[in-house]
C-alpha cells in the first residue's frame, strides 16, 4: 500500500515538473499558438467546404494557409509605412493644435471658464498624442523586431495548419482527458463552440466589418490620415457598447470646424450605417441563446488587454465565458445529485 502510494506521488511529481518545464518552453510562443487555434476555428467552415470539394486534407489546409499568409503579410507590408507616416502627422498636429479654441467654439457655454478649458484641452492633447505615439511605437517595434515577428508568424501558421487538418482528432484527445461523463462532455463542447462563435464572429468579425464601413466613409470624403482613423475604427468596432461612432463623431466635429459640412454629413451617415450593421448581421451569424452579455464581453476585453496585450480582446471574453460554462456544468451536476438524493428518500 505504501509502495503504491509512493509511486503515485512520484508519478504526479514527474507530471507536474514536466508540465512546468513545458510551460516555460512554450511561454514565448504561447500567444502565437493560441492565435493559431483561434484562426483555425474562424476558417474551419471554409476548410470543411474545401475538403468536401478536394477530398484532400493536406491540400485544403495548405490552400487556406496560403490565403492566411496573404491576409497577414501583405497588409502589414503595404500599410505599415503609411500608418507610421500618418500617425506621426497626427502626433505633430496634436502638438500644434489649440484644443482650447476648439472646445470653446463647439461648446461655448460648457467651456466658459479659461482654467477648466485649459485643463480639458491639455488632457485631450495628451490623449491624442499618446494614441499616435503608441501606434508609431507599435509599427517601429514591428519593423525592428521583424525576424522575431516572422518566427511568431511561422508558429501561428504551423499551429493553424495542423489544427485545421487534425482538429477532430485533437477534440477527441481533449475529451479523453476530461473527467466528465459523456453527456456532460457533449454539453460542454457544444456550449463552448457556440460561445466561441459568438465572440469571434459576433464580436470580432462584425466589429472589423463595422470599422471597415466607417473607414470607407473616411476615404470617400477625403478625411486626412484616413488609414490611422480606419485602424482606430476597427478597434472601436470590436469593443462592445462603444462602436466606430467613437471615432466618427470627432471626425465629424473636425470637418464642421473646417467648414466642410458635406463631408461631415457623409462621414456621419457612414458612421450610423457602421453602427447598425451589428443589428442586421448578428442574428444571421450568432444564435441569440449563445450571445454573451455586452458588459461581460467588455470587462473580459479590458482585462484581457492588460494581461495578454492586443490578443486579450479575444482571449479575455472567451476565458470568462468558458469559466461560466464550467460553473454551469458543476451547478447542473450538483442539482442532479441533490434531486437524486431527495427522490431516494
Amino acid at each position: 500500500m505504501e509502495e503504491s502510494y509512493i509511486k503515485k506521488v512520484m508519478s504526479l511529481g514527474i507530471l507536474v515538473v514536466l508540465l512546468v518545464l513545458s510551460f516555460f518552453i512554450l511561454k514565448p510562443i504561447l500567444l502565437s499558438i493560441i492565435l493559431g487555434f483561434i484562426l483555425a476555428f474562424i476558417f474551419s467552415p471554409v476548410y470543411s467546404l474545401l475538403l468536401k470539394w478536394t477530398k484532400s486534407p493536406n491540400f485544403s489546409a495548405t490552400s487556406i494557409c496560403v490565403v492566411l499568409i496573404t491576409l497577414l503579410i501583405l497588409p502589414i507590408w503595404f500599410f505599415a509605412p503609411i500608418i507610421l507616416e500618418q500617425s506621426f502627422k497626427i502626433y505633430l498636429s496634436a502638438q500644434q493644435m489649440d484644443f482650447v479654441v476648439v472646445l470653446k467654439k463647439v461648446f461655448p457655454s460648457l467651456f466658459s471658464s479659461d482654467q477648466f478649458s485649459a485643463e480639458i484641452g491639455s488632457t485631450i492633447k495628451s490623449f491624442i498624442s499618446n494614441i499616435a505615439d503608441s501606434v508609431v511605437n507599435a509599427v517601429v517595434n514591428l519593423i525592428t523586431n521583424f525576424p522575431s515577428f516572422m518566427l511568431q508568424i511561422l508558429v501561428v501558421l504551423f499551429t493553424f495548419f495542423f489544427v485545421l487538418r487534425d482538429g477532430d482528432n485533437l477534440v477527441e484527445y481533449i475529451k479523453s482527458l476530461l473527467p466528465f461523463p459523456k453527456e456532460v462532455e457533449k454539453k460542454l463542447f457544444a456550449s463552448s463552440r457556440e460561445i466561441t462563435k459568438s465572440v469571434l464572429y459576433g464580436q470580432v468579425i462584425l466589429g472589423i466589418i463595422q470599422g471597415i464601413v466607417a473607414g470607407i466613409g473616411f476615404f470617400i470624403f477625403g478625411v486626412p490620415n484616413a488609414w490611422v482613423l480606419t485602424l482606430l475604427a476597427l478597434i472601436a468596432g470590436v469593443l462592445p457598447i462603444i462602436g466606430p461612432m467613437l471615432i466618427s463623431l470627432p471626425v465629424v466635429v473636425y470637418l464642421i470646424l473646417a467648414d466642410n459640412n458635406f463631408a461631415a454629413i457623409g462621414v456621419f451617415i457612414f458612421g450610423i450605417i457602421a453602427s447598425n450593421i451589428d443589428n442586421l448581421l448578428r442574428p444571421l451569424i450568432v444564435s441569440r441563446r449563445s450571445e454573451l452579455h455586452p458588459s461581460l464581453v467588455l470587462i473580459g476585453m479590458i482585462g484581457g488587454v492588460f494581461f495578454f496585450g492586443v490578443l486579450g480582446l479575444i482571449l479575455g471574453p472567451l476565458i470568462l465565458a468558458y469559466l461560466l460554462i464550467v460553473l454551469e456544468v458543476f451547478r447542473d451536476r450538483k442539482s442532479s445529485a441533490e434531486g437524486g438524493g431527495i427522490s431516494a428518500q
